[in-house]
């Protein structure tokens, strides 16, 4: 499997009126989490997140790429 980098958001059952809809809906959701949370709250919900998801993808590889292309540019 190769890491996808085209919008891939959505909710089943739920249709959009736009594509990137379900991304914002995303992002709202993330803002919710840290709503009332230090610094280093947030920074420990960020943290837990990304282990989770990783946890969830599994695979080294795709993983591996996923770090290298959020390093880009960084």
């Amino acid at each position: 499997m190769a890491l996808n980098l085209n919008p891939n958001f959505s909710e089943a059952g739920k249709r959009y009126f736009s594509a990137y809809s379900p991304g914002d809906d995303f992002y709202e959701m993330l803002i919710a989490a840290h709503r009332d949370l230090g610094d280093e709250q947030s920074e420990l919900l960020n943290a837990r997140l990304i282990l989770v998801l990783a946890n969830h993808i599994g695979d080294l590889g795709i993983l591996r790429e996923a770090l290298a292309v959020a390093r880009e540019g960084v």
